[in-house]
């Protein structure tokens, strides 16, 4: 790791489009043959869903549901076989607004974590953590949550739920050992005294906190059992993992993620970050992770950036499928997040994008 980091550091200056930043030493002959190999398949129309362009291990296939069921965790019993192996099945992306929806809609055999992750800042982590939270939410109805892993003073408990209380991951760990101790319908009222709600209901948020000094309370050990509680609860945790690449929290929130959702805007230094980190990742030893990852191009403007279709190609060939989100002028000001407020355009273009990541978990 240490030397990807000087790696990145030492990044010579960028050019005026990303195939000169990304062909360079630094990215290697690995990148090289990605960014002058054939064109992938062709472009996915803007009514139909996104479909891998890269292949994968075992002949193009996607990791099929691991093996356990989708009972009331909340009872304290852990789902079948968890954590099992992947085993491999056709892709079949789904099309239509009906069709997409009944896939949301069906039954996941265990509790699946989505983690939302770009080492630089204004990228739509929180962003695409809250939309992806409010539309899975939206079409299963309940047990779904966003949470702000971000150690340092992350607004993801700003831009989402209402502010019922003030209390925060902070408040959660200090009662940890009590919320641990209850099962059953008394584990989810415990657990909902730390939880703000979205306004219609459909996702919950467990709020980061402010104080900077308490980061040093998220280590390893504490996430994890984090995680176990809200697995009992929920049965989607999309995961705001903030900028750290080195902290505790970042790193164990990712090796836990059952899917890792790469979010990035149409710009050099942006897509730059999040190549950097796939390598990173791919350098600790997960290659699948990297590999089955989606990646979320969301448009931070009306205007059609010209680096918008060569970032699809890129990531196209580096992650399992690639999603682009379009402007939304409901989400410019950078306040309160209202999913009902979206323009259809864009719920629709968000429940591609829900499809896409869900798919592979979903029986």
């Amino acid at each position: 790791m240490e030397g990807s980091d000087a790696g990145w550091r030492e990044a010579p200056g960028s050019g005026s489009r990303l195939r000169s930043l990304l062909d360079r030493t630094l990215l290697g002959e690995r990148s090289r043959q990605y960014l002058h190999a054939p064109p992938p398949t062709q472009p996915v129309p803007p009514d139909e869903p996104a479909r891998p362009a890269r292949p994968l291990p075992s002949a193009g296939r996607v990791p099929a549901p691991r093996v356990g069921f989708a009972g009331d965790r909340a009872a304290g019993y852990a789902p079948a076989g968890y954590p099992g192996t992947i085993e491999w099945r056709p892709a079949r992306p789904p099309s239509g607004h009906d069709q997409l929806v009944e896939l949301l809609r069906r039954e996941l055999r265990m509790p699946r974590v989505l983690a939302f992750a770009n080492p630089k800042g204004g990228v739509h982590k929180t962003t695409a953590t809250v939309l992806a939270a409010a539309t899975i939410g939206s079409v299963r109805g309940r047990g779904v949550l966003a949470w702000d892993d971000n150690e340092l003073r992350g607004t993801l408990g700003l831009r989402a739920g209402s502010a019922r209380h003030a209390r925060t991951i902070r408040h959660l760990v200090a009662d940890l050992l009590e919320v641990e101790a209850a099962s059953g319908l008394e584990l989810r009222q415990r657990l909902d005294d730390y939880l703000r709600h979205a306004s219609d209901g459909s996702y919950d948020v467990l709020a980061g906190e402010e104080n900077p000094r308490f980061a040093q309370r998220l280590d390893q050990h504490v996430v994890r059992r984090v995680l176990d509680v809200l697995r009992r609860t929920h049965d989607v945790i999309c995961v705001d993992t903030g900028n750290n690449v080195e902290s505790a929290n970042w790193r164990t929130v990712v090796q836990a993620a059952d899917q890792l959702v790469v979010t990035t805007v149409p710009r050099e230094d942006a897509a730059f970050t999040a190549d950097w980190m796939l390598d990173l990742l791919v350098e600790m030893g997960m290659e699948e992770l990297v590999a089955n990852a989606v990646t979320l191009l969301s448009c931070p403007t009306p205007n059609r950036s010209p680096l918008l279709d060569e970032l699809t190609e890129y990531f196209g060939r580096r992650t399992r499928a690639v999603v682009v989100v379009p402007y939304d002028p409901a989400l410019e000001s950078g306040s309160a997040i209202d999913y009902t407020q979206l323009s259809p355009a864009t719920r629709h273009a968000w429940l591609r994008a829900a499809a896409v990541i869900m798919e592979p978990f979903l029986g």
